[in-house]
């Protein structure tokens, strides 16, 4: 499948069209007495659009500001660039070309990338083994958005770590109980691991997550028909993955596009030629070093 790309690779015309965006967010609003947050505007602060704008601006400023210290903190090459904000009404997402099953036009939807314009991209982070501490204190002090797709057979010695995650406001899915390649099942078995693992992320966290990531991003008709019978609304797979010493690629360019997801693993020094933080340090560098921020998924499905 051809993908969205974005030819404009220059910061500056990409920040004058966030701002034109946020400008029409800002009329379409409606809130003239309101800054950007919803807050009662300052005295002497301008009121309508135009005061939105700049206090967008400013919130905007500051927390990048934030961001350049915590990038020095963690030995980043540069600062993490910052989203635009998010749409108003979420993108319709359908199966990849060649990612159908039969009789799939009212399955969850299979893709690898969010048919978007912005240059944006969303990070994932699969399993659950390994549990890192420092990588919840560098992704919050980053301010970097992702989502985690867990199995339980991993994280069941450490839900807490989870909870932790969860709390500072991370999305969590499902990526079964066990790990098991899901097409070498019964229906039955499928079921077990698809639909408990929901109810086990429910009982846990609070909630029945409504995205899904079949292990090895294999799956059938079965697979997609339990899914959505278990409240599963989309099925998002990757367009390239994360590791410390480098990147792989699904495409044929070897490339990020607008919309791409990254998958990453939940892994340590034990199984991968460095720790959680070298890989963030490494994927943030080829995302940010092509131009593009990493915005949080659920906002976009």
């Amino acid at each position: 499948m051809q993908l969205v790309r974005q030819k404009e690779n220059k910061h500056g015309k990409w920040g004058r069209m966030v701002l034109a965006v946020l400008m029409v967010a800002a009329i379409g609003s409606g809130c003239a007495a309101e800054s950007w947050d919803g807050s009662p505007a300052a005295p002497g602060r301008q009121a309508g659009p135009a005061g939105a704008l700049s206090a967008y601006v400013e919130k905007v400023k500051r927390a990048q500001a934030v961001r350049a210290v915590a990038a020095k903190k963690w030995g980043l090459a540069k600062t993490p660039l910052a989203a635009p904000p998010p749409p108003a009404v979420k993108h319709k997402i359908t199966t990849r070309t060649g990612f159908e099953v039969d009789g799939g036009e009212s399955l969850p939807p299979v893709f690898t990338t969010v048919p978007v314009k912005e240059k944006i991209v969303f990070l994932t982070i699969d399993d659950g083994a390994e549990k890192d501490p420092a990588l919840l204190r560098m992704m919050s002090d980053l301010q970097i958005p992702y989502s985690a797709f867990l199995s339980d057979y991993l994280i069941s010695n450490n839900y807490g770590y989870f909870k932790q995650m969860q709390d500072r406001g991370v999305s969590l899915h499902n990526h079964t109980l066990n790990h098991r390649y899901l097409r070498g099942l019964s229906y039955a078995e499928q079921k077990h691991e698809i639909c408990d693992q929901q109810t086990k992320l429910e009982k846990r966290y609070g909630i029945r997550p409504p995205l899904f990531r079949p292990p090895y991003g294999s799956y059938d008709e079965d697979t997609l028909r339990i899914a959505r019978s278990c409240g599963i609304k989309a099925i998002p797979l990757w367009a390239a993955e994360a590791f410390p010493d480098r990147m792989e690629w699904r495409e044929r360019d070897r490339d990020l596009h607008p919309g791409d997801i990254i998958l990453t693993h939940f892994r340590g020094r034990k199984e991968w030629k460095g720790s959680m933080p070298d890989m963030i340090r490494r994927v943030m560098k080829t995302v940010t070093d092509k131009g593009y921020a990493v915005a949080k998924l659920e906002n976009y499905v």
